[in-house]
Parts: C-alpha cells; sequence; structure tokens
C-alpha cells in the first residue's frame, strides 16, 4: 500500500530480458535503506527488491506488469518516481495507491502557466475506468487531484516541486504514463454495475 507520494527517482542503469520478464536495475539514493524482498512503487508499479548493493537494487517485472504498465518502453538513463510502502499510523498526505496499474494514459497536451503546469491524458475507457472533477488519480505512481474530468480524457495541474521531485519534467506530448485509478470509486462502480445488472 502507498500514498502516491513520492520519495526519490531512480534512474535505470541495466536492464535484461529473462524470458518474458525484464530485470531492471535502479540507481537511487533509497538504495542504502532498502532490503530484499521489499515492496517498492516505481512510477505507480509494485515491485519486489531482489537484489542489492550500495548504490542500486533490482527487481523483475513480468509479462503481467509490462502488459499493463509503461515498464516495456524503459532504457538505460530514464527516471522512474519512487516510493516505498507506506508504514502504518504515518499521516495518509496523498491517497490509498496500492501499486496496481490499472492501464495507461498518452499525453495530448502541456500548457505551462506562470508558476505550474496542466498536463492532459487520454485513455482507453472501454474497460469502465473513470476519472471525476476533483477526484483523486495517480499518475506515474504520484497522487494528483483531476482538474477537468471529460470521457476517456483528464487534466491534473503540476506545482513547481511536483514538477522538479518527478518524472512529470520527461513527460512530454505523445508520452505514455501508468494510471491507477481511485480504488474506492472502482469498488463503487463495480458494486453499482452488479446492482444495475440484476
Amino acid at each position: 500500500m502507498f500514498t502516491g507520494i513520492i520519495e526519490a527517482m531512480g534512474k535505470v542503469i541495466s536492464l535484461e530480458k529473462d524470458g518474458d520478464n525484464i530485470n531492471f536495475e535502479f540507481e537511487s539514493d533509497l538504495a542504502p535503506q532498502l532490503k530484499i524482498d521489499q515492496s517498492i512503487s516505481h512510477s505507480g508499479v509494485c515491485l519486489t527488491v531482489v537484489s542489492l548493493s550500495d548504490k542500486s537494487y533490482m527487481v523483475t517485472a513480468i509479462k503481467e506488469t509490462l502488459d499493463k504498465s509503461n515498464m516495456s518502453e524503459l532504457s538505460s538513463g530514464r527516471l522512474v518516481n519512487l516510493e516505498r510502502a507506506m508504514k502504518l499510523g504515518e499521516r495518509l498526505d496523498g491517497h490509498i495507491v496500492q501499486g496496481h496499474v490499472d492501464q495507461t494514459a498518452t499525453c495530448i497536451k502541456v500548457d505551462e502557466l506562470d508558476g505550474s503546469w496542466v498536463y492532459t491524458f487520454s485513455y482507453n475507457n472501454e474497460g469502465g475506468n473513470i476519472t471525476i472533477e476533483k477526484g483523486s488519480i495517480t499518475v506515474n505512481g504520484v497522487s494528483l487531484t483531476v482538474v477537468n474530468s471529460k470521457e476517456g480524457q483528464f487534466s491534473v495541474a503540476i506545482i513547481p516541486y511536483t514538477h522538479e521531485n518527478t518524472n512529470f519534467k520527461q513527460i512530454k506530448v505523445g508520452s505514455t504514463v501508468n494510471l491507477e485509478f481511485d480504488v474506492v470509486g472502482k469498488y463503487i462502480q463495480k458494486l453499482i454495475g452488479q446492482h444495475y445488472s440484476l
């Protein structure tokens, strides 16, 4: 379980295909604080630490993860947003994030304003995923508030701190991002759907 509040960034320093899987090695300031078997969110994708060194660690992404996220597009030097699992008893500064990517979206517009940025994303809503105005959405592991919700499309506003301290600074028109929709909203939507199908 995560909160969507990014702790650090990790840089891909190596990747190796292993059958349908990819082993990723990331360099990060968090590496000395990690341990093997620990769950860590990589731009919204929960992965398990499988090996460690002083400055880097390794995780494995299986085919299911690669198919549903943008992990297969990563290359050496790319940055990912990192967050360790939440601690019970700590403040929940973002929202409840599971680290299970629902689907990807494509950035279709970036508006640079006077002191902030508005990013607009398009996604396939045939699976029933929705956003609502002022609702929560996780983009590349970052907990954000929807500022403009349309069918299959939404926007988020990014403050300078988030832009500088996450991989939002690398997102441009055409970039693929990971989405995790609000878990509470997903349960409500499913329950309502079951009710009306009876």
